[in-house]
């Protein structure tokens, strides 16, 4: 069980909880198909809760290294850009938006997807394997995807109209890459 603390191992410890981040981002995914949102956010929310503490893990055991932060990455992408838009379009856009209002909304979550992207390959360009900044440039991914699930909400309760979904999610998805300053916990 030597890898477990290995940091050159791909299957260290903090690796381990990120694969798990990316089982519950798929298994989220798959939720969302059959139209069990309550579950594909349970699981979403698990992989955030994964999420928080392979990078202390990693930073704790000194675990940390160039294929943990790339694999990071690729779980933020999946459940914390993908999950959310996809729930968002299958619930909230999908049942409300015929036509060019569909395909405005379309426009506007892959608008979102690529915004995502694109800051997770800046962060990875950027970053330094175990060194943490005070503050992040831009909003980051999960408090992008707490945000569209606040958004999700508030449509699902009737309280915010799908017109309205789409621009907020136009809006988080600019504060991705903007010069807004988020403190890191």
């Amino acid at each position: 069980m030597k890898f477990l603390w290995t940091p050159s191992s791909h299957f260290n410890l903090a690796n381990l909880f990120t694969f798990v981040n990316i089982t519950a981002g798929l298994m989220a995914t798959y939720f969302i198909t059959q139209n069990n949102f309550t579950l594909a956010i349970v699981l979403a929310w698990i992989g955030g809760a994964f999420d928080i503490f392979d990078g202390k893990i990693a930073r704790k055991y000194k675990l940390s290294n160039e294929f943990g932060v790339q694999l990071d990455s690729f779980a933020d992408f999946l459940s914390f850009v993908l999950v959310p838009v996809f729930l968002i379009f299958q619930a909230s856009y999908a049942p409300a938006l015929h036509g060019l209002w569909l395909a405005f909304a379309a426009v506007i979550s892959i608008y979102y997807v690529i915004s995502g992207l694109r800051r997770l390959i800046h962060f990875n360009l950027n970053a330094d394997a175990g060194e943490v900044e005070k503050y992040f440039t831009g909003v980051p991914t999960p408090l992008g995807a707490i945000l569209l699930w606040l958004v999700y909400l508030l449509n699902a309760y009737e309280l915010l109209p799908a017109i309205g979904v789409m621009f907020l999610m136009f809006a988080i998805g600019w504060s991705l890459n903007s010069t807004i300053k988020v403190k890191h916990p």
